[in-house]
């Protein structure tokens, strides 16, 4: 039976608790049988809860807390994980850092109350880079989290935890977040999907860069109806995050139940923005013959671009500032037990001038020109999920991608790192696998605050492909597949 109640949708899950087919308790005691079994492998969820969360779907079965019962995103007793770096009252959260290796919160987060009171259940916190910092999910209070279609490799970072408890059914929904591809880059890497969701569409609650465009809470999950119901349990105006507004009037669910009538027109694609970033060549491969499942759609797919300019630097100064913003005080008191990628993003940021700070603003607003001229021709921008398949689980970052050498840890995540200085909503959605078995994806992008447009695209595409249906699996052995060599002269 627990093996049976893993393997449905979240969208399933919620329906059967609605007509108490199934409880809240029974999907816990399937999700405890399942981590006990796939953990050893992948470890994706160090700090388990359970105890918290049978007292939540208690109380939910004796009919507490259904004030929001009728209401879009409610999930009935169905239990997700929570991201280390947001708190969960009286539940060991660290943030994947030594400094806070003993924190326990006294409260929740925002976010965490929203999900909470919607009908989710927290079981657990995933893994993640120390402060969210890196494409690789690994620090030095848990661990690594390996990738479970190749246990050699990473899953991808800040939100690696996240996806491989989807990926391996040990969980139905898993929260979030995303600076420069945290959410679709593991999405990708596992063979899950996950939405960076538009800046102020879901509270980041607590956070010091209240006013920064850049990070994003978002929900993660294994096929995109169930990540559209995730939304609407997030989604929504909070006096504690002065960026958010009101959700849409009608659901994401809905809106992805309708996709079919509303198809996109035309579709721009790019697999590495005309040659400006380097993409492994069977990633460009792949993704370019899958976008042309919308032309039996129906849809016009044409190859474009904007021009990325100075963006990859325009980008590492923003950031940095971020990391002055959240890490500066820690630099001054804990540096030795901060790792090199916080380190050095920190002072850079303080090392930034006032004309650099004012030249990456204006290349960004430039930038967001280019894409909003993109979006008055297309409907929907389509590119790679990721620069190049998972890599070796043992590293912070690849040394190289399609034969390029990298020259900071961020330079793989560009092709991510641009839709976020868009200020644009996007997707992963999976595409299929290289030779080696890794999965490739799709990152389907909207025009700001049209994350419905993002997700029916996506449900469109994932319709067609059948690959949600490849989840959740068991994790697999595997060695690390050779580095592709550089193109010929």
């Amino acid at each position: 039976m627990h093996d049976d109640l893993i393997r449905l949708t979240a969208t399933e899950a919620v329906t059967r608790l609605r007509r108490r087919e199934v409880s809240p308790l029974e999907l816990i005691d399937a999700a405890e049988a399942r981590i006990a079994a796939v953990e050893p492998e992948v470890n994706a969820l160090p700090t388990l809860c359970l105890d918290r969360a049978r007292d939540h779907a208690k109380r939910l079965m004796a009919g507490q807390g259904e004030e929001l019962a009728d209401q879009v995103g409610w999930l009935a007793g169905l239990p997700v994980t929570i991201k280390d770096l947001t708190d969960v009252a009286g539940v060991r959260t660290t943030y994947g850092s030594p400094i806070f290796k003993d924190h326990v919160p006294q409260e929740s987060h925002p976010l965490v109350r929203r999900i909470e009171a919607h009908g989710g259940v927290v079981i657990a916190k995933s893994n993640t880079p120390e402060f969210g910092a890196g494409g690789s999910t690994f620090n030095e209070v848990f661990g690594r989290t390996r990738n479970p279609w190749n246990t050699a490799l990473t899953c991808g970072g800040s939100t690696g935890g996240g996806a491989v408890a989807l990926a391996t059914g040990e969980a139905w929904l898993s929260h979030g977040s995303d600076h420069g591809g945290s959410l679709r880059r593991p999405a990708t890497y596992c063979g899950v999907v996950g939405l960076r969701p538009s800046p102020g569409r879901v509270t980041r609650g607590t956070v010091n860069n209240l006013f920064s465009p850049l990070s994003v809470e978002g929900p993660m999950a294994r096929n995109v109806p169930d990540l559209a119901l995730f939304l609407d349990t997030m989604a929504g105006w909070c006096p504690l995050d002065p960026l958010t507004y009101d959700a849409p009037a009608r659901s994401y669910a809905a809106a992805v139940a309708a996709a079919e009538a509303e198809r996109p027109k035309r579709i721009a694609f790019t697999a590495d923005f005309n040659g400006q970033l380097p993409v492994d060549r069977e990633t460009r491969e792949l993704c370019a013959e899958a976008v042309r499942a919308f032309e039996a759609m129906g849809c016009v797919v044409e190859e474009f671009a904007p021009d990325l300019g100075e963006l990859g630097e325009a980008f590492l100064i923003l950031r940095s500032q971020s990391f002055v913003v959240d890490r500066e005080a820690q630099l001054a008191t804990h540096r030795d037990l901060l790792k090199p990628d916080i380190i050095w993003n920190t002072e850079r940021g303080l090392a930034a001038t006032p004309s650099q700070l004012a030249w990456a603003d204006r290349e960004r607003a430039a930038f967001y020109r280019r894409m909003a001229a993109l979006f008055t021709r297309y409907d929907v921008f389509i590119t790679p999920g990721a620069t190049t398949p998972a890599f070796d689980v043992m590293l912070r970052n690849p040394d190289s991608i399609a034969g390029v050498k990298l020259e900071n840890y961020m330079a793989g995540s560009m092709i991510n790192a641009a839709i976020t200085l868009a200020g644009c909503p996007a997707v992963a959605v999976p595409c299929g696998f290289d030779q080696h078995g890794r999965p490739v994806g799709l990152q389907v992008v909207a025009p700001p605050r049209r994350d419905e447009v993002a997700l029916q695209a996506a449900a469109l595409f994932e319709r067609a492909s059948g690959l949600s249906l490849k989840v959740p699996i068991d994790p697999r052995p595997g060695s690390v597949p050779p580095a592709e060599p550089p193109a010929a002269a």
